[in-house]
């Protein structure tokens, strides 16, 4: 039976209630006192906006920041700060605290699954907007080449129009789907994904095999974003969603585990975390068992580019697990540097997925 996501208030109350730290783990996932980080944004959003910090002294600035913090997510205020790594290890993130848009990371590689707390101060130090990002979304923004390598793959089309790599879900996940779900009556592209809410692997390629040959307007090359939006609002339409949503989180329709990528060229390019990871995903555990970025679900479209419009020539679909079966990986890593990755003028006004 299908539940329904718990209000961002009710993590404080749970996390007030259950007497821990800032330095206690969750398990990512934990229904009641890990905050997925869309609740995270809001609820640090609401309670940090309008914060003075005119005046203080860095370290002064940066404790108050990091006590403010913990009142709004309903933590005991500690006596002293721990030089933790994350600095908030109960909900794995980090803070930074930001005038302007160059945002330095210091002595680390970027962590993928790691979420990093931006804090937007005005010109006359008041806390402004907080957008909550995952290393591997902060990865995207890197235009300098300090992260010189990321995770990529290469796509081949074949003779096939439409390919369903694997018909099976993942054996983790495969108890919690069900066919044949109305999705315009049950949530939308956003919304938690829940036990018997979860379509089949199978059921995901036949819902999208009628997309092939269909065309938008190309917003050009230095316009992805976009393309990827066109592609997304096609593809919730085809599962059956009423509306369109894209909140820039990981994977793209979250309420069905599946990441969308288009291609226009063979490249694919990954982020930080390769599709048969078993690192855990930041989404509400499924009846106790919590969801890995190897569950989550990828359909791959191929497209042309003529006459200013897009048209989709190819599909693949596969369980994450099974993504280098179909697609070879490019060698790669990511080196550890200081790393200074220059945020977008948009970023913090952005409330659906990152700028251009």
């Amino acid at each position: 039976m299908m539940t329904q996501n718990p209000s961002p208030e009710t993590f404080i109350a749970a996390i007030k209630a259950s007497g821990l730290s800032i330095y206690d783990e969750i398990p990512i996932g934990h229904p009641t006192l890990w905050i997925p980080t869309t609740q995270l944004e809001q609820l640090l959003q609401e309670g940090l906006q309008g914060i003075a910090l005119e005046g203080l002294p860095l370290r002064t600035r940066s404790k108050v920041v990091k006590e403010s913090v913990c009142r709004v997510l309903g933590y005991p205020i500690p006596k002293s700060f721990k030089k933790t790594q994350p600095r908030f290890p109960g909900q794995f993130f980090d803070i930074y605290t930001q005038k302007s848009n160059n945002l330095q990371i210091w002595n680390e590689e970027l962590s993928p699954s790691r979420r990093y707390v931006i804090i937007r101060v005005s010109d006359v130090d008041e806390i402004t907007r907080v957008k909550v990002v995952t290393g591997d979304m902060l990865a995207i923004l890197d235009t300098t080449g300090t992260l010189t390598q990321k995770y990529q793959a290469r796509c081949i089309v074949g003779e096939q129009q439409a390919e369903l790599i694997s018909d099976t879900d993942t054996a983790q996940l495969a108890p919690f789907v069900k066919p044949g779900i109305d999705l315009a009556k049950i949530g939308s592209p956003v919304t938690q994904p829940q036990v018997g809410g979860l379509l089949p692997v199978a059921e995901i390629f036949e819902r999208l095999v009628p997309l092939l040959g269909e065309q938008f307007p190309d917003a050009g090359a230095d316009q992805e974003r976009n393309r990827g939006a066109a592609l997304h609002s096609l593809v919730c339409k085809a599962l059956g969603y009423a509306t369109y949503q894209d909140d820039g989180q990981f994977p793209d329709v979250r309420h069905q585990l599946l990441e969308v990528k288009l291609q226009t060229s063979p490249t694919i390019d990954l982020g930080l975390v390769t599709p048969e990871s078993r690192e855990l995903l930041d989404v509400p555990m499924l009846d106790g068992v919590q969801v890995r970025h190897c569950d989550v679900r990828y359909a791959i479209f191929y497209a042309q580019i003529e006459g200013g419009n897009v048209t989709l020539t190819h599909l693949f679909v596969s369980p994450g697990a099974d993504f280098f079966k179909r697609f070879p990986q490019f060698q790669g890593k990511v080196l550890n540097a200081k790393l200074q990755i220059p945020l977008p003028a948009r970023f913090f006004a952005q409330t659906e997925g990152l700028p251009d």
